[in-house]
């Protein structure tokens, strides 16, 4: 089992889009998403989000707010995924480059026109719908979306 963060950074109608480029053997390649990773040992799932977002954007984010938390099941080479879903609209400092990518302020409304894996296209729209809290889980084979599942907790 993995554990990991996945945060939306937000300002004037944008989020912070990482399109990943960089990566070698990178699952999510060519694809845009927003920040996070792995789990370090001994962090809570807000010490990973606040530690990764600094490390791919030079950002400092206070507050970050769960959204969600998204599973994976049987999903990257076989492993189970957890990914606790963030937004910030707090945050200091200025975007530096990222060894993954590169970072793009991308308006809201054109999120629709990159490429990105199906279920982000989901998720997103539950956070812009702002419903409450959220577990979803999402089935893939050969990077192609086959199911998935959501449950709303208001």
């Amino acid at each position: 089992m993995k554990l990991a963060t996945l945060c939306y950074i937000e300002k004037e109608n944008q989020y912070l889009m990482l399109h990943r480029t960089k990566k070698e053997n990178d699952m999510h390649k060519d694809l845009w998403v927003g920040l996070g990773g792995k789990f370090e040992v001994g962090e809570s799932p807000e010490d990973c989000v606040v530690r990764e977002v600094f490390e791919e954007s030079g950002l400092q984010i206070q507050n970050p707010k769960i959204r969600g938390i998204l599973t994976f099941p049987n999903d990257f080479n076989g492993e189970d995924w957890y990914v606790f879903l963030f937004v910030a609209t707090e945050f200091t400092g200025e975007v530096q480059s990222c060894k993954e990518g590169r970072l793009v302020w991308a308006k809201k409304d054109q999120l629709n026109e990159l490429p990105m894996h199906e279920g982000d296209r989901y998720f997103l729209k539950w956070i812009e719908e702002n419903k409450g809290i959220f577990s979803a889980k999402y089935e893939y084979e050969d990077g192609v979306l086959k199911n998935h599942q959501v449950v709303v907790y208001l």
